[in-house]
């Protein structure tokens, strides 16, 4: 080989070497935690979220669960970003991250709070009857969202019932079941009014069958005699109206089939 040629390969090497260097050089000048300590990370962290930069508290974070592996801080960690992730609107994001925290530290003394946010992170307090005036309705996605929220809540409080978090966790369990129920009776209500009076029927017996003592609960009742009453099935209806009578004494069971003023307690609008 010409000694020419040995020198242009040498210095196309050389070449490589240097590139590769500053490469290197750049990736590490490119991470501003380098030669940070662990609480300053954590620090620094806290300072973005509190200001609203979620993903720049994200990646750090992210950089301090390397850092800090093994610790509690690193578990701390862990929960900030979840939250950061929730606040940032990546649902998706932050159930993974909680989802690997309850996997990997059962034992973890802020398991409440993991479970608290697990379920916030599902929780839509559009669900209500809000949601109903503005006639929108509740997607199967919603509904799997509100049943696996109100399954976190669940097991906080079965789990932890001395924890700061299940008072708040008890209260929106409560309010998920009704908006559930509601919107239940809410598709028998829309087959009723389309004449689909068996749909009707099933899904106000839904409604009766899942959820107890929910308010909702009178409607449906209401939605099931009146939809026997259209089928002619009067043993049915008259045994309804019973329990109607019985269950909510003070409905007027006389104007519950007077066609001329067919203007049902629910309506609102």
């Amino acid at each position: 080989m010409s000694s020419t040629r040995l020198s242009m390969l040498r210095a196309g090497s050389l070449a490589l070497v240097a590139s590769a260097l500053f490469a290197g050089c750049a990736t590490k000048n490119d991470d501003p935690t380098v030669g940070w300590s662990p609480n300053r990370i954590y620090s620094e962290a806290k300072d973005e979220f509190a200001a609203g930069n979620y993903e720049k508290a994200i990646t750090y974070y992210d950089r301090l669960e390397g850092r800090a592996a093994g610790t509690p801080l690193a578990q701390q960690a862990q929960l900030d970003k979840a939250f950061a992730q929730y606040k940032n609107a990546d649902k998706a994001q932050a159930l993974a991250t909680l989802d690997r925290f309850i996997r990997l530290h059962p034992a973890s003394p802020a398991m409440d709070y993991a479970l608290y946010l697990r379920g916030l992170v599902n929780f839509n307090d559009d669900l209500g009857m809000l949601s109903f005036i503005s006639r929108q309705d509740l997607s199967e996605c919603d509904q799997q969202a509100a049943k696996e929220s109100y399954e976190s809540f669940q097991q906080l409080a079965t789990r932890f019932p001395e924890s700061k978090y299940t008072p708040d966790a008890t209260q929106r369990m409560t309010y998920i079941v009704n908006s559930l129920a509601q919107y239940e009776v809410h598709v028998a209500r829309y087959y009723y009014s389309r004449g689909a009076y068996v749909a009707a029927i099933n899904r106000a017996q839904t409604a009766i069958a899942e959820y107890k003592e929910v308010p909702a609960i009178e409607e449906a009742v209401y939605i099931l005699a009146r939809s026997y009453d259209a089928l002619g099935m009067t043993q049915l209806r008259d045994d309804t109206l019973r329990v109607l009578k019985d269950n909510y004494p003070n409905r007027d069971v006389k104007r519950t089939f007077d066609r001329k003023s067919d203007n049902p307690w629910w309506k609102l609008w």
